[in-house]
């Protein structure tokens, strides 16, 4: 049985979106917060159970039978320690026989602020003597492709990752990669560094979205004041905002960067490139 929190987000449900073509609905249990979200889970016959991070209780219960489980990193940056913490030991308690978690890349060495919280996790992980996989995933494409109205509208993409190479890849591939190690012996005690097979600067983004729009979009490179100031000002919430561009920054010393290509190594194929996926987002 393999158990999946966080079901019900976007990586969640991709996750077991892959899982379906490789075992069957009854062997997957979906842990939400609020069941009524995956319905549409329950109706293919995935289990699903109810399972809160700040419910201890719900999770021992979630985790019951569980041979494998994958703990997706909670979306509450700043709370994210006792939540993981929370689910680690609901997951021993239960006697879970492998833990994978999504941490970041590099997460050990990471100039990201974000990798904090998942370097505080790995090391709980590796406290509680639980078999253990982790997933460090580089940065999701869809993080920027979010952008692209915007860029559009004023011809300007804004960021602060200067020249950064940056190897994201498509959330279905990381998902590919997640259900592949659930399903696959022997993953206990490694660690993989997950990106895409190309990188890019912002600049070349943008040149990709001239390319593909015909309207021409132009990189602004802001220092990471400005930048937050600019998101700000386009009505996101102060955490989003500060996220984001302490991420660019961090992007700029080489932070979401790596050209391992282990993620396409574990899904058997080559990541979805940047062009299909602006592509895909220009719709």
């Amino acid at each position: 049985m393999i158990v999946v929190t966080g079901a019900s987000g976007q990586l969640g449900r991709l996750v077991i979106a892959a899982l379906l073509q490789k075992v069957p609905a009854g062997e997957i249990v979906a842990a939400v917060r609020n069941p009524a979200k995956v319905a549409d889970l329950a109706a293919r016959g995935v289990q699903v159970r109810q399972a809160d991070y700040d419910q201890p209780a719900s999770l021992v219960a979630a985790f019951k039978g569980a041979d494998k489980l994958l703990l997706i990193s909670a979306s509450e940056v700043g709370r994210r320690v006792p939540q993981h913490r929370a689910v680690i030991d609901a997951a021993k308690a239960a006697g879970v026989g492998l833990l994978a978690y999504t941490s970041i890349l590099h997460a050990d060495t990471s100039p990201l602020p974000l990798a904090a919280e998942h370097r505080e996790t790995e090391a709980l992980i590796r406290a509680s003597g639980l078999p253990a996989v982790i997933l460090r995933n580089s940065w999701y494409t869809e993080n920027y492709l979010a952008g692209i109205p915007a860029a559009l509208q004023y011809g300007v993409l804004l960021g602060s990752a200067g020249a950064g190479r940056i190897a994201s890849a498509a959330r279905a591939d990381y998902a590919e990669a997640a259900a592949a190690v659930l399903t696959t012996d022997d993953q206990a005690g490694r660690i993989y560094e997950l990106a895409g097979d190309e990188s890019y600067t912002l600049a070349e983004l943008a040149g990709e979205i001239t390319q593909q729009s015909g309207k021409a979009v132009a990189y602004q490179d802001l220092p990471e004041s400005e930048f937050k100031a600019a998101l700000l000002g386009a009505g996101l919430p102060e955490a989003l905002a500060t996220l984001l561009a302490e991420s660019d920054a961090g992007a700029a010393k080489g932070g979401l960067f790596d050209d391992g290509r282990q993620l396409s190594q574990l899904i058997g194929r080559p990541t979805t490139p940047l062009s299909k996926l602006v592509g895909q987002a220009l719709g």
